[in-house]
């Protein structure tokens, strides 16, 4: 006979949830020396609400990794449902929106040897997936160019990505840049 968990308390999940919230922000900001006390002082919980979530720091930081795709592929799940042919494009804008945020994320944690593919089994898979039907709904809808594929819109994203680093309001005209290359003429 197999044991069911239980769900989890509204109280305890709107706890789990700000944890990540905040983990995330701290951990992008700060890096990912600042200790679990401080981290569960600034969400309103004491430690032991973390360590019942999140046994070790590790934990913590693959739950962050896990979350933020979550949060990212339910962003563009929403933009597919509002408007296919202008998701991708919506989607494009909001990565460059945060993409310096979570590259500083991303450094901090491979600094201290999280590896993200067993943090986030299937992450880059999944990521992949929502972009072509992103790009596939635009280009059905007539918005986006045809001759665009996945591996083509990959190198897109790697480039807004990384012109984040380039200074304030690089990343935007960058996109403007990206978003007016794609249009279907």
């Amino acid at each position: 006979m197999t044991e069911t968990a239980r769900p989890m308390r509204a109280d305890a999940a709107r706890n789990r949830a700000r944890v990540l919230e905040v983990a995330y922000d701290t951990f992008a900001a700060e890096g990912v020396a600042v200790p679990i006390d401080e981290i569960a002082r600034r969400a309103g919980v004491g430690p032991g609400t973390i360590y019942r979530h999140f046994p070790t720091k590790e934990a913590l930081f693959e739950a962050v990794i896990s979350d933020r795709v979550r949060v990212i592929v339910e962003q563009g799940r929403t933009l597919l449902a509002d408007d296919p042919g202008t998701a991708l494009f919506e989607f494009l804008r909001g990565m460059v929106r945060t993409a310096a945020f979570d590259h500083g994320l991303a450094d901090a944690l491979e600094r201290y040897g999280v590896d993200f593919d067993t943090a986030a089994p299937g992450a880059e898979a999944t990521f992949l997936g929502l972009t072509d039907e992103l790009l596939t709904a635009a280009q059905r809808a007539g918005t986006v160019r045809t001759d665009v594929g996945a591996a083509e819109l990959k190198a897109l994203f790697m480039v807004c990505k990384s012109s984040g680093d380039m200074g304030e309001g690089v990343a935007e005209r960058v996109a403007d840049v990206v978003v007016d290359g794609l249009r279907s003429r």
